[in-house]
């Protein structure tokens, strides 16, 4: 209260809300307050922040509020202070080039500061950017917040205004945002597209990208990248028709559109029988490869989800990850991991690129562990297997034959009485993400032992509604699952080495250069493993289950870990 009296009296103007534009005026187009009034509240906190910080000079300094061009955001690594995408850099490989953070000393890892949003809602699954000391998360279901990353005080914040959404199927939350120039983009859970000025949080643009009432709703990051900004959609649930975006990052005008699931009578519609396509939904991240010009975004599972009899075929191109020329929206290739998919394994992880050598000849591969149990390895330039195996329980598929398709085992479909299948409804992975050390060579995946009954029945169901029936999962009585930190050779899946955890996580991997793991368990605790061995090395308490993908930075030559548990977002260094 003594804060927010001196700052009445100092900036009387600031902080005082006038009554004649805080209400709509008849005249005036809806649409257009709901812009002017989320401009008008997001510079009121920005104008609050900025003078709390002015007035506390002891420790507090508006952090410098730097230009991200594409040019530096593609030479991301170079500047490991930064994090400067969801993934880290456009490889998605969730790599940190910080050393100061070592096996030797991380022991010594303590709170720096923590965040509280006011308004705490839902699951908090932010994986934050970081660029010159400022930090931009998100808050359920669709805020975007500015932090000053060396103390976790507030600069900013910027709040969509939504009137009953539809969100079927998934959790009304956000992964995060990206930056590019002087802008930060998010997607929100009613399907917009937003881009805020970086500086203040004002709305720039706000475009609509799909119809929110027929079930369409966006938890995941946009992908910024050479003037454009890429996004999907969730949805399968309401058997809405996948579809991915590129849009002007200057104007929010669309570029183009890719429909993943085809219409009756185009190409690869015939993989459907005669059921009209449904689902094939892309609402996780996506990763970009700047010298071949190529965008990798994976979709999901085809609808209905447990009852495929309708949908004969493979039914193109649900469970698949596309390799997207940015410039035309045109699919270069594509490689579908599970044909006919009935168990809601959908193939929307985020994909890793990474470089290696493969039968003496170096290669542009890309890593993907599959929610269906398996690890993949393709060439990114061609679409070509080069390998797949198991790196989870699974009794679904013999294996993989030498084009990389399952060879399905019998009775292993969705029944009526229930069929007892691994990986689980929430799979071998989920949508957290996966990380690759370029030092190690490896690729650290979080890893779902769970197996479920997966249930079969006859499918209802109206756009924009929860199907009724197809089936579902019934849970194992006393079952025994578990999750583990597992590290795979990135180009032949082979385990190197696991850490057990209690039960499975909802939390992603980071590898950094000082040879160090971080992840977190559903029973609230945060940890660090030796890069190499999996040694666990040190990890705290934080008092409810972890739910994000940890990111590290560094502010004034300090390096940081972040992470968040419960609604409270956790930041450590050493001392």
């Amino acid at each position: 209260m003594r804060v927010m009296s001196l700052l009445t009296f100092l900036f009387p103007v600031a902080l005082k809300r006038d009554s004649s534009t805080a209400r709509p005026d008849p005249e005036i187009d809806k649409a257009d307050f709901r812009e002017r009034t989320r401009h008008r509240d997001a510079s009121l906190r920005m104008t609050v922040a900025a003078s709390v910080l002015g007035i506390a000079t002891l420790g507090f300094a508006i952090p410098s509020l730097a230009q991200v061009p594409y040019e530096r955001i593609v030479n991301a690594d170079s500047e490991p202070a930064n994090w400067l995408t969801y993934g880290g850099n456009y490889y998605d490989q969730r790599f940190s080039g910080l050393k100061q953070l070592t096996p030797q000393n991380v022991a010594g890892l303590k709170l720096a500061w923590a965040y509280q949003p006011s308004r705490p809602a839902g699951n908090v699954e932010t994986s934050p950017v970081v660029v010159d000391g400022i930090m931009y998360v998100t808050e359920p279901p669709s805020t975007v917040t500015a932090l000053d990353a060396h103390t976790g005080a507030k600069l900013w914040t910027w709040s969509p205004i939504l009137h009953n959404v539809v969100a079927i199927g998934l959790f009304q939350t956000n992964r995060g945002v990206a930056v590019m120039d002087d802008r930060v983009y998010v997607a929100t859970i009613d399907a917009h597209l937003v881009a805020l000025d970086a500086k203040t949080g004002a709305v720039i643009w706000n475009t609509v990208v799909a119809d929110n009432k027929m079930g369409y709703a966006i938890t995941g990051p946009p992908l910024a990248f050479n003037g454009k900004i890429m996004i999907g959609t969730g949805g399968s649930e309401a058997a809405v028709r996948g579809l991915l975006d590129c849009y002007d990052a200057k104007t929010g005008k669309r570029l183009w559109r890719i429909w993943t699931v085809p219409l009756q009578g185009e190409p690869g519609s015939e993989t459907w029988g005669d059921a009209l396509p449904g689902g094939g939904t892309t609402w996780n991240a996506g990763a970009y490869d700047p010298k071949l010009n190529l965008v990798y975004w994976g979709t999901g599972n085809p609808a209905p989800d447990w009852n495929g009899d309708a949908r004969p075929g493979s039914n193109l191109y649900t469970c698949a990850l596309l390799a997207i020329d940015p410039d035309t929206g045109k699919v270069k290739w594509y490689f579908q991991f599970s044909p006919h998919e009935t168990h809601d394994w959908d193939a929307s992880e985020p994909p890793i690129l990474f470089d290696a050598t493969i039968k003496g000849k170096p290669r542009k591969l890309l890593g993907f562990a599959n929610r269906n149990a398996f690890y993949y390895v393709l060439d990114r330039e061609t679409g070509e297997f080069i390998t797949g195996v198991p790196y989870a329980k699974q009794t679904w598929a013999k294996g993989l034959d030498a084009k990389g398709q399952p060879i399905v085992l019998p009775n292993t479909e969705p029944s009526p009485e229930g069929t007892l299948v691994f990986p689980s409804i929430t799979g071998a992975i989920n949508w957290t993400s996966n990380s690759y050390s370029p030092l190690t060579k490896l690729f650290y995946v979080d890893a779902r032992e769970m197996g479920s009954y997966y249930v079969k029945s006859a499918p209802k169901w109206e756009p924009g509604k929860f199907p009724l029936g197809g089936g579902g999962e019934r849970a194992l009585s006393g079952d025994d699952a578990y999750g583990a930190i597992r590290a795979l050779d990135a180009t032949t899946g082979k385990m190197k080495w696991e850490f057990r955890l209690h039960s499975p996580s909802w939390v992603g991997t980071l590898a950094t250069a000082g040879g160090l793991v971080f992840s977190g368990t559903d029973e609230g605790n945060f940890f660090a493993l030796d890069a190499e061995t999996g040694k666990p090395l040190w990890d705290i308490y934080l008092g409810s289950s972890l739910r994000s993908n940890p990111v590290s930075y560094a502010v004034d030559g300090k390096q940081y870990v972040f992470v968040t548990a419960g609604t409270t977002y956790f930041v450590f260094g050493l001392p």
